[in-house]
């Protein structure tokens, strides 16, 4: 026989049998005490209730852990539940089951029964007990009415008769399921206060939630009340600005005064020289912001735009100084050297001079850091008599920045031209489009290509820009750009412009700037004028070739700028010695002063190395200027191979490969023994390995080299070459004359074998660098080898 309990209920005689069969619920949990109406549909709910049914109606509620689990097994139930009758049963049309449960008593789950088909059972222990109502018990029901009445009556959802039902509560279990039940908790927490089988530690737990319910309602309803109070301070607001509006458009409409600011803005719009379109549209804004409420955001937005149109130069140019004579003075004033750039505007005003207009003149500089090219810009206005407006280009990577943005956007602003232009106070100025190769493209856009409009000639007298929304005459603007590279130029941005190169000064031309302008200009800065300071050229020569590698003169200035400023010290404190005010002794800087006050040496020069085997003097092109290349070649047993180390581009690579095969090729007439390259390794090394090197010009140097390894013959040391060569052994044509010219020259070079080709351009080298030097023009490797061996090798038929 099971064992069987009574219900715990005062009105419930039956006998409640401790097998049931269970009902899983969903996102619901059932108190003892409680009718409350369930909606089944599962096929193994319907069971279990039909199961009941037809039995004496008892059956166990548990809610699931996981309400989306279709068929809970034991493990996604709570183990404590409710033990309830089933009083009522409807079937609904929709095909599920209505089904009113009383809840009877608290019961545990003592073990799931096997399933025999006809529904889920469970063996049930029912918690039935009486308890005493201690003191400490009494404490806490009494706080819990005084809780519960609170949350009520915080609670949005919950009508007072849920509290009035409660108070008349007079059982300490019944209130405690009462106030669980009627909390907006989850399941979780209320199958807390459910499956505890001590009383007061229900109550403990329930005033708990209680609390920290009531402590987020609190914050809530404080949070409300701030916000109703911030709407309706708004609300006030608005309504007294718009009785000040209204007001203050009656007294316009009675004073009609003409100095109204609309009547001064329509007049100054009348008087403008911007085009038709251009004052149609403003018109257009300044009878909407008329209409406009003063405190708006429409209106400032308007009142912005009408501004920024009024203030662009419509119509206003300045006369351009056309004299060739000034313009060379103030180009050969602010720089030395770079003579074809000042060619390049010398033509323009001089075209200027006969035709009066250029189209398409658009002029990009490029070089490394520092030769001038800003600087360069700042002088073409100021010789042409222009405004001059420098737009940074570096980093910029939205198309908004150059065209702006459009109204429509909370502080929209036009574009850097538009601004530039209104900055410049005059439509024909001087724009310094600065770093154009910087520029980067995103998911905002390509600045780039709103640059075509800018730059093109055909376009760029109808320039709209998206803030203003009305076209602009850019085609009198000299838009001057500059770049370090030229590859970081798109190329429809070069097929625009006018490239002119600025290559890195040479040596000389960087002792005379610093003769010119460097040494003046930091003097003066460091109060030195009167102290008779002067740079012996020694000095300012070690500076430039043993403190500074760069291609312009900034790190040369920073060096002279610390001159000064230890020279000013000892002034200084030479005056407090002598305690005079202004000594007549004067300051003279020698190169032992600019090693003492520098330091050791940064750049230590190469030497010049005397007759090797398998060593080859080479000229190379840096971006900081020229310098000489020894390549060293070795052989050793091992397998047949070519080693080259040096950090060595691909190309490079590429010429010595065909250096070794053309030595190859040409072995019997060459005198290279026999077997040679058989079970040879041959490495090929270029010094200062931390300085990545490449270019096809080392050919030449490369194959010399090699020659000299193989035939055990030293290679002169006094002569230095470049070239780029061909399996044939032909001798290609190189750049950067100058500078490897000036290097062979720096280190004590004044034999030097250059492309056959390369001749014509000896006409662009300064005399200075080419004075009292052996320029010997090959254009074929057989050419080269007497000039590079003092034993000439034997020699043989020409194969080409």
């Amino acid at each position: 026989m099971p064992k069987k309990q009574p219900a715990d209920t005062d009105s419930a005689p039956d006998i409640i049998p401790d097998v049931l069969p269970l009902l899983p619920l969903r996102d619901v949990v059932i108190f003892p005490h409680m009718i409350f109406p369930v909606l089944i549909g599962r096929e193994g709910s319907v069971l279990s209730v039909t199961r009941s049914i037809e039995g004496d109606k008892y059956i166990f509620v548990c809610p699931q852990k996981d309400a989306a689990i279709e068929d809970p097994e034991p493990r996604d139930l709570h183990r404590g539940g409710t033990i309830a009758k089933i009083l009522q049963v409807l079937k609904l049309p929709n095909g599920l089951m209505k089904v009113l449960v009383d809840g009877l008593a608290q019961g545990m789950i003592e073990e799931h029964l096997p399933d025999d088909g006809n529904g889920a059972r469970v063996r049930v222990r029912q918690l039935a007990r009486r308890p005493r109502l201690t003191t400490r018990l009494r404490a806490y029901v009494r706080q819990l009415d005084v809780l519960f009445g609170e949350y009520v009556r915080l609670h949005r959802n919950i009508p007072n008769e849920t509290l009035i039902a409660f108070e008349g509560l007079d059982d300490a279990q019944r209130k405690v399921y009462y106030a669980a039940a009627n909390m907006h908790a989850d399941v979780a927490t209320k199958m807390a206060i459910l499956e505890m089988e001590d009383l007061q530690a229900q109550y403990e737990e329930a005033v708990r939630v209680l609390r920290a319910e009531i402590a987020i309602m609190k914050m809530e309803v404080e949070i409300d009340n701030k916000v109703h109070d911030n709407i309706q301070r708004s609300q006030r607001k608005y309504f007294i600005q718009e009785q000040i509006r209204i007001l203050q458009t009656e007294l316009d409409e009675d004073e009609a005064e003409p100095g109204n600011e609309y009547e001064a803005l329509r007049a100054r719009i009348a008087t403008s020289a911007m085009s038709d379109d251009a004052r149609r549209k403003a018109n257009e804004e300044l009878d909407k912001l008329q209409r406009m409420p003063g405190m708006s955001p429409e209106a400032t937005v308007a009142r912005n735009y009408l501004d920024w149109l009024l203030a662009m130069p419509w119509g206003v140019y300045t006369d351009d100084n056309l004299s060739i004579v000034n313009a060379r003075a103030v180009l050969d004033t602010d720089h030395y050297g770079l003579d074809k750039p000042k060619q390049r505007i010398l033509e323009h005003i001089a075209v200027l001079n006969l035709v009066g207009e250029i189209k398409g003149q658009i002029l990009c500089f490029v070089g490394p850091p520092g030769v001038g090219k800003t600087s360069l810009g700042k002088s073409i206005a100021r010789a042409m008599n222009r405004a001059f407006v420098r737009i940074a280009l570096g980093g910029v990577h939205d198309e908004a920045e150059i065209r702006g943005h459009r109204r429509t956007y909370i502080g929209s602003m036009p574009g850097k031209i538009a601004q530039a232009i209104k900055k410049a106070g005059s439509a024909n100025p001087v724009v310094l489009l600065d770093e154009i190769d910087k520029m980067s493209s995103d998911f905002h856009g390509d600045p780039a290509s709103a640059m075509l409009e800018v730059l093109d000639p055909e376009q760029n007298n109808t320039f709209n820009d998206h803030y203003l929304d009305v076209d602009f005459d850019l085609s009198k603007v000299l838009f001057i750009t500059t770049a370090n590279v030229r590859y970081g130029i798109p190329l429809p941005l070069q097929d625009r412009m006018e490239i002119i190169e600025l290559p890195g000064y040479l040596e000389h031309e960087k002792l005379e700037i610093a003769k010119r302008h460097l040494v003046n200009k930091q003097i003066a800065l460091h109060g030195l004028a009167s102290r008779r300071l002067r740079f012996e050229d020694r000095s300012l020569m070690k500076i430039i070739r043993e403190y500074t590698l760069e291609a312009g003169v900034r790190n040369l200035e920073r060096d002279i700028a610390t001159i000064c400023r230890k020279t000013a010290r000892s002034v200084v404190e030479e005056d407090a010695a002598a305690k005079k005010k202004q000594p007549r002794t004067a300051h003279t800087i020698t190169p032992a002063l600019v090693e003492e006050y520098l330091g050791v040496p940064k750049q230590r020069p190469k030497k010049r190395q005397g007759d090797k085997v398998g060593s080859v003097t080479g000229l190379a092109w840096t971006s900081v200027g020229g310098d000489i290349l020894h390549v060293d070649v070795t052989l050793m047993r091992g397998a047949e191979k070519l080693t080259l180390t040096g950090q060595l581009g691909d190309v490079m690579k590429e010429s010595a490969h065909a250096a070794l095969s053309w030595l190859r090729s040409n072995t019997d007439r060459l005198g290279i023994p026999e077997g040679a390259f058989e079970k040879r390794e041959i490495h090929v090394h270029i010094p200062e390995g931390a300085i990545p090197k490449d270019g096809p010009s080392a050919g030449l140097t490369l194959t010399m080299s090699m020659l000299s390894a193989v035939r055990g013959i030293p290679a002169r040391g006094d002569v230095a070459m470049t070239g780029e060569i061909t399996l044939h052994g032909d001798v290609l044509a190189i750049g950067g004359l100058n500078e490897k010219l000036l290097a062979a020259r720096r280190h004590g070079i004044r034999t030097v074998l250059l492309p056959k080709d390369n001749e014509p351009d000896l006409r662009d080298v300064p005399p200075a660098i080419a004075q009292g030097m052996k320029l010997i023009f090959v254009g074929h490797i057989d050419e080269a080898i007497q000039h590079v061996f003092r034993p000439l090798p034997r020699a043989g038929r020409r194969i080409s």
